[in-house]
């Protein structure tokens, strides 16, 4: 979806859309869109810069961290960002950055691709882990089975050796 800046007659602008999974590409081997992408918003255009915000909705689904079988997120996302474009951006080498900067994305022309600030979004809130249940119990460190489906019976009281010289340690009273 683009939105062509030129055309816009009122202020603020509502939008809505939808984006099927195979136009936004993660581009991760583990996660995949699993549904449409709903997005809405409003876009406010101002002397120097367009601000865009709205909520972005995903079903997504991951491998989960602990046990590697998928697992499915919904999220929902609210977001804000601000378009400059790069004539009216400092050109001053040495600018000390700034919370509110990390916000400002520089576009050239008059369009603003709202599909690429979807996709920036989703990979913004994918969380670092991810489980297919909240008591996963992972995958056995020594035959590899999925704990959640099979009780593989691996001893887990194994010491590790270089605690081995505690063991043979007496105390004598």
């Amino acid at each position: 979806m683009v939105i062509d800046l030129i055309t816009l007659e009122k202020s603020p602008f509502p939008f809505a859309g939808s984006f099927a999974p195979s136009e936004i590409d993660l581009d991760i081997e583990t996660t995949r869109l699993k549904n449409a992408v709903k997005v809405e918003g409003e876009l406010t255009k101002r002397i120097v810069q367009t601000d865009v915000k709205g909520e972005i909705f995903a079903e997504v689904e991951t491998e989960c961290s602990r046990c590697l079988l998928a697992a499915e997120l919904k999220l929902e996302i609210p977001f804000e960002a601000a378009f400059i474009t790069a004539e009216n951006y400092t050109e001053a080498k040495e600018t000390e950055l700034k919370e509110d900067d990390l916000d400002v994305s520089i576009f050239n022309g008059d369009k603003i691709n709202v599909t690429e600030l979807v996709r920036e979004q989703i990979l913004l809130n994918l969380p670092e882990q991810a489980f297919c249940r909240e008591n996963c119990r992972g995958l056995c460190e020594k035959c590899g089975a999925n704990r959640n489906l099979i009780d593989c019976n691996c001893e887990e009281k194994e010491v590790d050796p270089r605690w081995q010289g505690l063991r043979e340690l007496k105390i004598t009273k």
